[in-house]
């Protein structure tokens, strides 16, 4: 299994990136992906995740009606799209699969999630 997260590059505050997270050799739809960052002198945090078939999604507060998961199954495709970025945004993102009961569930614990893609470097300027 392969992630390969894109996307990433500065903008000032209040634009918008869209992060792309390419899967391949995954061999069912009983994987969530998630979306993690890790700004400098911090702990790695999980901002997004998202079921198997793209139908549940969760936010973390802070990006909470600015960013949106979704999926393209049919282009092993997953992505982020960010808006309104603030300069607290600032981290490296990285995609990350973990296995699923179903392809209705995701997985919360960053434990949970055995497959990683490279970061990305998402940097807001203010």
């Amino acid at each position: 299994v392969q992630l390969q997260a894109s996307g990433g590059g500065s903008v000032q505050a209040g634009g918008s990136l869209r992060l792309s997270c390419a899967v391949s050799g995954l061999t069912s739809n009983y994987y969530g992906i998630g979306w993690f960052r890790q700004a400098p002198g911090k702990e790695r945090e999980g901002v997004s995740y998202i079921s198997g078939a793209g139908s549940v999604t969760y936010y973390v507060d802070s990006v909470k009606g600015r960013f949106t998961i979704s999926r393209d199954n049919a282009k092993n495709t997953v992505y982020l799209q960010m808006n309104s970025l603030k300069p607290e945004d600032t981290a490296v993102y990285y995609c990350a699969a973990a296995r699923t009961y179903s392809a209705r569930h995701y997985r919360t614990e960053e434990r949970d999630y055995r497959y990683w893609g490279q970061g990305t470097q998402v940097t807001v300027s203010s």
